[in-house]
């Protein structure tokens, strides 16, 4: 046995390697689990009991000059190698896969939205999620008995029994906005006002407690119902398409009369349905005269829409919950 250990020795030692391919003939022939070093130690067993140190230290020292063979000659080999790499030439390892962030579904929407209100000419608004009855309310022609104020629809953050005009609440819509900017500013008006607007309802597929809105005013000399109609409808064109079927028809809001809503038709012509998309209508004198702007000089259109549903009807998705889950297997589709 001590001859066999001893020629697989010499025979290591009289190998001579100048390539990768001839190291890596080395490695399997002598270092891998199946060579000749590992097969001398599974002899071990048909070792007389004696024997057996002298012959594992002998086997532990062939395996200690093959693997040191091994090793330098890969270290001279890969110097040889990088030496003969021009400087032109890239050798760096590829980059890791990352998972980079993406802007959320709504996100996309809302910045669609903008972009079309953006080339129409209007500038872009913003107001504080916090707001009193006046703004919320009173100078949106909301009477003091409207549904609207009912505990059921509105979070009161704020309510006085003696007082109402002292309630604080999370704004319903972001209508508040508008009632600011034209007490800020004089007519003519063409803003957009996107935002944050929360409800006191169920949760349910179709509704969340909190939603987004992008609602719009224009205010000015001579503003017609047939302007607003050309808006919406250059909207409806640059968000869903030239091609896109729609139709307006009579409503009813507080704040604007007359009043109209826009649907769209979702699916084939046969298994198809209307879906409102926004409302809108001509700003009521009354709100005219909460800010101290002459109904009789001016006159305006407004209109507001849902971004999450906007959203649902352009990517096909049929339940809202989705929207706020978190769920990166969703969320990923929208990269």
């Amino acid at each position: 046995m001590s001859e066999h250990v001893n020629k697989i020795k010499q025979e290591i030692q009289d190998i001579r390697i100048k390539t990768r391919e001839e190291l890596e003939h080395f490695r399997l022939t002598y270092l891998s689990k199946k060579g000749k070093i590992p097969a001398l130690f599974s002899s071990m067993g048909a070792i007389a009991a004696e024997h057996r140190g002298a012959y594992g230290k002998a086997v532990n020292e062939v395996k200690n000059i093959a693997q040191h063979i091994f090793d330098s000659h890969k270290s001279a080999l890969e110097a040889d190698a990088s030496k003969n790499i021009s400087a032109l030439k890239d050798i760096s390892l590829p980059a890791t896969d990352q998972h980079l962030g993406l802007a959320h579904p709504l996100s996309q929407t809302l910045d669609r939205i903008k972009q079309v209100f953006l080339r129409l000419g209007f500038s872009i608004a913003d107001g504080p999620e916090l707001e009193d009855d006046f703004h919320n309310f009173t100078a949106l022609n909301f009477p003091p008995e409207h549904p609207a104020r009912d505990m059921q629809d509105t979070f009161f953050v704020h309510k006085d029994a003696d007082d109402p005009s002292k309630d604080l609440v999370l704004r319903t819509h972001t209508s508040p906005v508008q009632i600011r900017l034209m007490k800020q500013q004089r007519p003519p008006l063409r803003a957009i006002m996107p935002g944050r607007v929360y409800r006191n309802e169920s949760i349910t597929a179709k509704s969340y407690c909190l939603f987004h809105q992008v609602e719009g005013l224009y205010i000015d000399k001579n503003v017609t119902l047939a302007e607003l109609k050309d808006t919406l409808v250059m909207f409806a064109e640059m968000i869903y398409g030239e091609g896109v079927k729609y139709r307006i028809r009579p409503s009813f809001f507080p704040f604007t009369e007359p009043s109209l809503e826009m649907d769209v038709w979702w699916g084939d012509e046969e298994n198809g349905k209307w879906l409102e998309i926004l409302g809108a209508g001509m700003v009521h004198p009354n709100v005219l005269k909460a800010v101290d702007i002459d109904p009789e000089v001016y006159t305006g259109f407004a209109f507001g829409m849902g971004v999450e549903r906007i959203a649902m009807l352009f990517y096909g998705i049929d339940d809202i919950r989705l929207l706020y889950d978190n769920d990166m297997r969703f969320l990923q589709q929208f990269v």
